[in-house]
């Protein structure tokens, strides 16, 4: 039903608020700002003399434009349409075309609109993911391995990139745990949604009765954070070098380039052997300690609140999130948002948005 020119500048006006609405959610004017003084920065002469700031500067640079760009875009075109609408004078054919416009304009409104919900400090960071397999034996490191390729799908279909950090393979098959390095515009608002414990039922591949079995894995993501954020005393290190094994390469194996750091105070331990050189694999280790530090503390401020709050706590081992079940039925059901499918394929091959985005719409109502 065509829409008359009074229901055009409603429609058009009620874009521009939801818009607006979101430009502050998002704080699109402080983000413009920062981007402004990153993009004097890196036109500095001395800019490139330091390569590793340079590169994270360019990185941060490019992440902010992606954020930006779109909602202006929105803005400016909202802004053109209803100046055009005002000057159409009830002519049908622009009020047609204008109508044309904001259908598209609304359509893509309403996917853009996801973007408020990485209102959090972390969520445009990039992200480290872990898989630990759980109870379930061989069972579980198998399923360990299918969520790492579920997750890497999952990645790559969102544009961002993964980088092996840790991996410890099974003793017959699938995985023991792995760490994953995610880069890319929001990688931790886009994964966050996955920590806690996954749970399969299905038949063993590995049982020759055939038998149903029931395995879980562990999967935690923190967000990589500025070294800066957190200082670390030496003598609170404990360090250990080792001969790297798995995917490294043969040059790799035949040094003691594998680093093991466990931080005492907290008892957190992170191993790192993907790099070729020792020294390469302890920043990198260190860098996810402190990552790993800061997500403990955020953990224990977010668990005394609940208990202010007098919400029920689990001392449980990560109570499950979400159960993937292939036998007697087919279903994936999240449990924190009742968001639920029968097709466990298309999950499993990476199409993650349907627990994603209610995930992250829960979040952001607060309940």
């Amino acid at each position: 039903m065509k829409m008359t020119k009074k229901q055009i500048e409603e429609e058009l006006t009620n874009s521009k608020k939801r818009i607006n609405d979101a430009i502050a959610t998002l704080s699109l004017t402080e983000k413009e700002s920062e981007l402004d003084l990153l993009e004097e920065e890196s036109k500095k002469p001395s800019f490139w003399e330091d390569k590793e700031n340079a590169s994270k500067i360019m990185q941060k640079i490019n992440t902010l434009k992606e954020i930006i760009s779109p909602w202006r875009q929105l803005k400016n075109e909202v802004k053109e349409l209803l100046e055009l609408t005002i000057q159409s004078k009830e002519d049908d054919s622009i009020l047609t075309e204008i109508e044309k416009n904001l259908s598209v304009l609304q359509n893509e409104l309403n996917k853009r609109e996801i973007d408020t919900y990485f209102s959090g400090k972390y969520d445009n960071n990039n992200a480290i993911i872990s898989i630990f397999s759980g109870a379930g034996g061989v069972d579980a490191q198998d399923w360990a391995e299918i969520l790492l390729s579920m997750f890497l799908k999952y990645i790559e279909k969102k544009n961002l990139k993964p980088k092996i950090i840790n991996l410890s393979p099974g003793t017959e098959a699938g995985l023991k745990s792995v760490t994953v390095e995610v880069e890319g515009t929001r990688a931790y608002g886009l994964l966050k949604s996955e920590r806690g414990v996954h749970r399969l039922v299905r038949i063993s591949p590995y049982d020759a009765d055939k038998a149903r079995h029931t395995s879980f894995a562990l999967v935690e993501v923190i967000p990589e954070i500025d070294s800066n954020d957190i200082s670390i005393d030496d003598k609170d290190l404990k360090i250990d070098t080792f001969r790297a094994s798995g995917h490294g390469g043969q040059s790799v194996n035949t040094t003691d380039s594998a680093v093991r750091i466990t931080h005492e105070p907290t008892g957190i331990t992170v191993i790192c052997q993907n790099e070729r050189s020792q020294l390469q694999n302890k920043e990198q280790a260190l860098k996810i300690l402190k990552a790993r530090i800061i997500a403990q503390k955020e953990a224990e401020r977010e668990q005394e609140l609940r208990i202010i709050k007098g919400d029920n706590i689990s001392a449980e081992w990560g109570s499950q999130i979400r159960s993937y079940v292939l036998h007697p039925y087919t279903m994936v059901k999240d449990h924190r948002t009742g968001a639920e499918t029968a097709n466990v394929q298309d999950i499993l091959g990476g199409n993650l948005d349907l627990f994603v985005e209610n995930y992250l719409k829960k979040e952001k109502s607060g309940h």
